[in-house]
């Protein structure tokens, strides 16, 4: 089996009930995660966050790994912003926020990930309408993260979270539909086993579309602490060609570092062939 890149979730700070595990300056993280065996980091932020980019270059060259993805939610749950808000100005402010995400990234040779930010039809709302309107928003992001060698990564959430891209079939029926240039995939292994009959048919729907991957069991703990069969999803990953990093996203049980350790020592195990559970 491949031998994956693995990369774990971080914030300058989270509640313990949010599935990031590395928790400190982007230059902490990045030197934990080293030291647990993973080659990048997830950085869950807000867009007018300011970096010291320099010390965040020479952090990753001086410990192998680097600033990998950086995700968007906090521009929807602290900025209460949508792409698709009936409100003109509140969607003024998810494309600014986007743009400022997009040179974040850009700055720090990163990707971006666009999950809560897409936003939810109103109840009874025309779903075509709202769909429209989305599509014409991330072809103005996706374009302007383009030139800036950015891409985008739209991410398939469960149905009780949102009502838009639940499933992988729908969201690709949205960019077979629109067609929106550097605008690619983001599965979520926890999200998948609640609204996929099957996890590997859902992979091999957006082959060559992938662009990221979380992982995280059935439970959203560490891989191996639950039902999920990590064998099939890698096999399924590695025949659709997807390339990328394999994020470990998952609540900080028992404690964040020890998840982080089990999540990546399982994950090993699976590619030499040993399914062996972690236990607690």
């Amino acid at each position: 089996m491949k031998r994956w890149d693995y990369a774990v979730s971080s914030a300058d700070d989270a509640p313990a009930s949010a599935p990031i595990l590395l928790k400190g300056s982007i230059c902490e993280n990045l030197k934990k995660a080293a030291e647990l065996g993973y080659r990048a980091i997830e950085v869950h932020t807000r867009p007018d966050e300011q970096f010291d980019y320099e010390a965040i270059r020479q952090t990753e060259a001086a410990y192998g790994v680097k600033a990998a993805m950086i995700i968007t939610g906090r521009l929807n749950t602290e900025g209460m912003c949508s792409l698709i808000d009936d409100r003109p100005y509140v969607v003024d402010a998810a494309m600014k926020g986007m743009r400022d995400y997009v040179d974040i990234a850009c700055e720090m040779k990163a990707d971006l990930v666009i999950g809560w930010l897409k936003g939810n039809v109103p109840a009874g709302g025309n779903r075509e309408k709202y769909l429209n309107r989305l599509a014409r928003n991330l072809e103005i992001l996706a374009e302007y993260a383009k030139g800036r060698n950015v891409k985008l990564n739209l991410e398939v959430i469960n149905r009780y979270e949102v009502n838009i891209f639940t499933t992988a079939d729908e969201i690709m029926e949205f960019l077979e539909k629109y067609q929106i240039d550097n605008l690619y995939v983001h599965l979520d292994a926890f999200h998948m086993g609640i609204d996929e009959c099957d996890p590997v048919e859902a992979i091999r729907r957006c082959k060559g579309k992938i662009g990221y991957f979380h992982l995280a069991d059935n439970s959203r703990r560490y891989p191996g602490s639950g039902q999920f069969d990590f064998t099939k999803i890698l096999n399924a990953l590695e025949e659709a060609g997807y390339e990328g990093y394999l994020s470990v996203e998952c609540l900080p049980w028992p404690t964040e570092l020890e998840a982080a350790k089990r999540a990546i020592d399982y994950m090993r195990q699976i590619e030499s062939g040993e399914e062996m559970k972690i236990t607690a």
